[in-house]
Order: structure tokens, then sequence, then C-alpha cells
């Protein structure tokens, strides 16, 4: 085989995601001998190069954007600026000690942790190009793989060669650019907008859809394009970029139409961020039996196998939700499925945020999904003013919105656009998940002040489906 050892393992797992390396740890710990083989970031995209370092950049902006409001606290402001340098070593230091911290989970679990680019040459068998130049061949009782996703480029004529910033590029940032045009009203796009508009950039987003995260309800985009129009961010929707100019870093000029109008955006920088595209190609999957769908994502079941025996697939290149919390529940799935028992990804609950400014979170349904579905809703909502602890914060933008079951007082959905949404959220997650009705969320004592008050003010006036006549 290829003149190289074959080593043997009772687990292989490939990518060393939330779900990879997880497994890896438990089922070394277990006693299995274990292997994760990981090309480049330990421990994943999510603490290297997405979502912990995203979050610490988008809370250096929101400092900054305290700093040009601070009159409104009462702190005379002198002078001050940006200093993208200091941005880029609070983040740095933050990622370095996350995955010299998975390092030491290796050592401890016992799992061997192999840096390299790994790839089927047969079934349950990885040909591994080591970072030291040698090659190792990996056989593996059961096999996981979970290599994730990338930053889409599309093939619009001019757009690669622009070399723009993907997520990746923009958190290794040194400098406020001055005029930033992102690709994409999407989760990415709109977190990386207000941000680098609050670190000093001007910021224009444009989208192909009629609106911003336009698979949310209408009340939604509106709020966050009324956010963004406040905060001076330029949004462009319904419009498609024909072609790209330039060079990202320099000057780039966007040829777009827009209901049938032609029009040319120029900027500076121009950010990647219209979705996500699996890391499938060029791993042999083929070769292992493995068979992905049509946009590449890997075939699985709803106990995350795939076609080929003894082969499971987790995260996103699985076509998972797009969150770290699935990729972690994934791992739960799949690890008791290894281990004989049988758990399965259906009707499992999706929450998620959104790290804007404020926030946007939401669990189960929202009323897009329901109309669709045919389910029917009774809807409540309120002004996040009404809850008095916003008034406190100077952060009185934004609403919740809970949709009820009309033959029931079982809670089917729930969104938040305000301050500290993503707590919010999970107290009446935790509700939903026990299967209690919203009235032990109205009846409930919540300390005052705090945000969870508001759902008192939220289901106070909503009879319950028992006393309706």
């Amino acid at each position: 085989m290829r003149g190289s050892q074959l080593e043997e393992y009772d687990l292989l797992v490939l990518g060393s995601g939330t779900a990879g390396k997880l497994i890896s740890w438990t089922l070394a710990k277990k006693g299995m001998k274990t292997a994760n083989i990981e090309r480049k970031y330990v421990g994943g995209s999510c603490q290297n190069i997405a979502c912990l370092p995203s979050k610490n950049v988008i809370h250096s902006a929101k400092v900054a954007s305290y700093f040009r409001r601070s009159e409104e606290f009462g702190i005379t402001k002198d002078r001050w600026k940006i200093d993208m340098s200091a941005v880029r070593a609070r983040k740095r230091a933050m990622v370095a000690a996350l995955v010299d911290g998975q390092r030491d989970l290796y050592r401890k679990s016992g799992a061997e942790l192999v840096m390299g680019s790994g790839r089927f040459v047969e079934p349950n068998t990885i040909e591994v190009a080591v970072a030291d130049g040698t090659m190792r061949l990996l056989h593996g009782k059961r096999v996981v793989i979970n290599t994730g996703t990338h930053a889409t480029i599309d093939p619009t004529p001019g757009l690669r060669e622009a070399n723009p910033l993907t997520h990746i590029e923009a958190l290794e940032l040194d400098r406020v650019p001055e005029h930033l045009l992102v690709l994409g009203g999407g989760f990415v796009g709109v977190e990386f907008a207000q941000a680098m508009r609050r670190f000093g950039s001007r910021v224009t987003v444009i989208d192909r859809n009629t609106r911003l995260v336009n698979r949310e309800d209408q009340d939604i985009s509106a709020a966050l394009r009324e956010l963004f129009r406040d905060e001076g961010i330029d949004v462009v929707t319904n419009t498609h970029v024909t072609r790209v100019e330039g060079k990202s870093g320099e000057s780039v000029k966007l040829s777009a139409n827009r209901d049938g109008s032609e029009l040319v955006l120029e900027g500076t920088d121009l950010l990647a961020a219209t979705g996500r595209t699996p890391n499938t190609d060029g791993i042999g999957l083929d070769l292992a039996g493995v068979e992905t769908t049509d946009r590449g994502y890997i075939k699985v079941n709803e106990r995350l196998e795939t076609t080929a025996p003894g082969v499971w697939a987790a995260g996103e290149c699985a076509g998972s939700p797009q969150f770290t919390h699935i990729a972690e529940n994934d791992f739960h799935i799949v690890h008791d499925n290894i281990l004989g028992g049988h758990r399965v990804t259906t009707g499992r609950q999706v929450p998620f945020c959104l790290f804007t400014d404020p926030e946007y979170a939401r669990v189960g349904l929202s009323e897009t999904e329901a109309n669709a579905r045919g389910v029917a809703y009774r809807p409540v909502t309120i002004p996040i003013i009404a809850v008095p602890r916003t008034r406190t914060l100077s952060e009185t933008r934004g609403f919740m919105k809970a949709l009820l079951d009309t033959r029931s007082d079982r809670i089917l959905g729930f969104s938040v656009f305000g301050v500290e949404a993503g707590e919010i959220m999970a107290g009446v997650q935790v509700a939903m998940i026990a299967g209690l009705p919203y009235t032990a969320l109205r009846d409930a004592i919540f300390a005052h002040p705090t945000m969870l008050e508001g759902l008192i003010s939220l289901f106070g006036d909503v009879p319950a489906v028992s006393s309706v006549s």
C-alpha cells in the first residue's frame, strides 16, 4: 500500500472540529486507540477562525461604539483612536490560549493528534501527508469525517482574481478598510458589516435577495435594515453582481444588475460572505465508498451514518446546521451510535444567535416557517423598551416575539431582537424543552431588573386556551 506501513486504530477521525475532537477525546478515554487527523486548525474553525475570534473582534467594535456614545453615559471623551493591530493581538492571544488548551486535552485523553493532510485511499484507510514531510497510512475499524466547510467564492467573473477577504482574512486585518464592500447579507455579512463600520470603515452591504437575513421573518429584516441605516451602513438588496474588477485592499469595482438597471459600486476592500462550501473535494470519498449530495455534502442518515459501513460524518460537512452547538450535538449522536446506541438528529431544536448589536436570537418556529408548514399559531409581541432593564442600559432597540399553539398553551417558537437576546432565548428554550406552557413563564418570579422580566410582560395579557370560550 503505497510503501507505507499500515497502522491500525480502533477509531480514525478526519478533522478536529467540535464534533471530531470531542469524539476523539471521549472514546480515547474509553480505551479506544484513536487518531485525529487535522490539516491546520487544532480544534477546528470555531475557536481559530470563526465563532469565538469573530465575537472577540465584534466585542472590540462594541467597546468602540461605547466610546462614540460616551457623553450619553456622562463620560467626556478626549482623543482616542482605533488600533486594529491591538484588536488583532487581543484576538490572537485568545485563540492561542484556546489552542494550547485543546492540545492539552489531547494529551490527557490519550487521543493522538496527527497534523497533516488526510485523504482516503480505500475503505476505512486514510493516507496522511504529515507536516514533517513524511507519509503515514492509517486504518480504522471506525471512521468519523469532520472536515467542515469553507467560505464560498462565487464564479462571478473577476471575483476570485480580486482576492476578496473571507472571514479568515477579515479577522486578521491590521488596518481599518476605507470602504468595505460586503457581498452577502446573511449572518457573517451583517456581523462583519456592523463591526467594521464601528471601527470606522464606510460599509456597503450587497445582497442578491430582497432583504437582509432573508430566511428570517420580515420584521427581523426590517429591524436590521433600520439599525444599519441609523449606523450609516449602506444596504443594496435585490442586486446581482456580474463582474468584479481590481484588487481587494487597493481598489475594487463591482458591476451589478438591480431590478433591470445597471449600477456600479466601488470601494477599497471586498468581503465575500455569500455562503459555505463543504470540504469534501479531494479527500478520496469515492475510494472510501462515501457518497455526497449534489451540493457536495456527505450523505448521512438520521444516525449520521454515511453510505460506507463503519463510517460516520458530523458537523457542517454532513449538512448539519452551521452552528458549533449543533456540531456538539452531532458528537453525542455519533458517540452513542458508535457504542451501540440509537440516537438521531430527527426533531432536535436548533437555537441560534446573530451577534449584531443588538443581538437577534431564535429557537423553534419563525412565522415564515410556520406559515410554510401550515402550522396555526397565536403571535404575541412586545417592544423591548417595555423591559425596564433596557432603560438602565440605554439599549431600547428591538422586540420580543413568541408563537403559541392555537390548541394549547405550548410555545412553538420564540425570537428576540435586543440586548442580551441570546440569554433571554435560552430561558425560553429551557421551558420548551421541559414542555412547559407559556403560563409558567408568565407566572414566574424573575429578578428585577433583568431582561427575563420581559417574558412576564410578553405573556401577561395572553389568554390561556383553557380560559378561552
